[in-house]
């Protein structure tokens, strides 16, 4: 298994797409068509389906994430990108007291959603996130390390190799 490794310096923001370092990385690693599921206010220079659960963001869908996998009928995407709030706490204060989906039946629910070879790109502080038994093996992972006594954000990419 070949995995790349990318080390970052940036400041960490409660919106991790507007920091550019961050937002260029992912730019560049997205592959087609993109599903952003909890996209907030940074639009990427991709090709991206937006979903956000506060309806002031910019994005083509506010539903809770698990509701719009569960709910969508379109065609599947290249690339399904996650950055949900990191822990309810967070999700909690970010997202004005709406609880955030239930993560593993997340995972579990976009599967369908993913063209075959296609990327999940997580962010958080996992690095294996989808799993082998999902299907899943793991091809990139970036830290971006923010100084200080703040946590460094990690971010997988693991390609879909079950068809």
């Amino acid at each position: 298994m070949i995995c790349l490794f990318t080390h970052i310096r940036c400041p960490l923001h409660r919106y991790t797409f507007s920091v550019r370092p961050i937002r260029e990385w992912v730019e560049n690693v997205c592959e087609s068509k993109v599903l952003n599921l909890f996209a907030g206010p940074t639009k990427l220079a991709v090709d991206e389906l937006r979903n956000d659960l506060n309806p002031e963001m910019p994005a083509e869908h506010h539903l809770d994430a698990l509701e719009l996998l569960r709910s969508y009928s379109g065609d599947q995407f290249d690339t399904i990108l996650l950055d949900p709030p990191y822990a309810f706490r967070k999700s909690m204060e970010l997202y004005q007291g709406m609880v955030c989906s239930p993560f593993r039946q997340l995972k579990d629910e976009l599967v369908r959603h993913l063209k075959p070879g296609g990327l999940v790109i997580t962010f958080g502080y996992h690095s294996v996130v989808m799993g082998r038994t999902r299907g899943f093996r793991l091809e990139q992972l970036a830290v971006f390390s923010h100084g200080g006594a703040i946590h460094d954000t990690l971010a997988s990419v693991e390609r879909f190799a079950r068809p």
